[in-house]
């Protein structure tokens, strides 16, 4: 019977799996690195919203505390978002008539709520509950970034999952003071590790790391 194919086929036959494999090898990290990317993340990227609201004036400015707008943040899971009432309570007097707020005048008259565009999303199969981080000293600024100097509002972290494990395999790196949890300017001392195990022992914080913690 004749051979079918030349000896050489099989050089090429390798070579091709070898390829094949790097291929699809490099496909997976491009597609991990475009995961990872700030394109993907929208870490730093300013998002647009229907009022250009300052965190940087309304916090640092006018040192309006994190609590006032997000009413919930220390009892639920969610931190609440203000209700237009809220913005109003103020600019009822201040800038009253100015046309960057005729978006908050038109949900006061009409009780439609404002539209905000949601920075930190995360996805519906993630569950985070804000209080009990706060409860174990997980301070906003550790999430959120220096939110009192954004004069909009943009993401800092990913908040992937391999971030979000960081802290709950390493607590004592992270935690703080419960009297320091809204305080955006809070700077870690020299014995942050120190003060970490100290704080991890009084706040009976475990190292939660079980898929069902997050994912329910």
């Amino acid at each position: 019977m004749p051979q079918l194919f030349r000896r050489s086929s099989n050089y090429v036959a390798r070579a091709s799996i070898i390829l094949g494999v790097l291929g699809i090898a490099g496909i997976a990290s491009s597609l991990t690195g475009l995961n990872l990317s700030s394109y993907s993340t929208r870490v730093s990227e300013y998002r647009e919203q229907p009022v250009p609201f300052s965190h940087k004036h309304h916090v640092s400015g006018l040192g309006i505390d994190c609590r006032y707008c997000h009413t919930t943040v220390e009892k639920s899971a969610f931190a609440g978002m203000p209700p237009t009432e809220t913005c109003f309570s103020c600019h009822k007097q201040i800038w009253a008539d100015s046309p960057m707020l005729a978006p908050v005048r038109e949900s006061y008259r009409t009780d439609q709520s404002i539209e905000w565009v949601r920075v930190h999303d995360l996805p519906g199969f993630v569950y985070f509950n804000h209080s009990i981080h706060i409860k174990k000293g997980i301070g906003c600024q550790t999430c959120h970034g220096r939110v009192d100097l954004m004069p909009l509002m943009m993401k800092v972290n990913s908040l992937h999952m391999g971030w979000c494990l960081s802290c709950h395999r390493n607590p004592e790196q992270y935690i703080r003071p419960r009297d320091k949890v809204f305080d955006m300017a809070y700077e870690p001392p020299p014995d942050q590790l120190a003060l970490g195990r100290k704080l991890v022992n009084e706040y009976k914080v475990q190292k939660l790391e079980d898929c069902y913690t997050c994912h329910r």
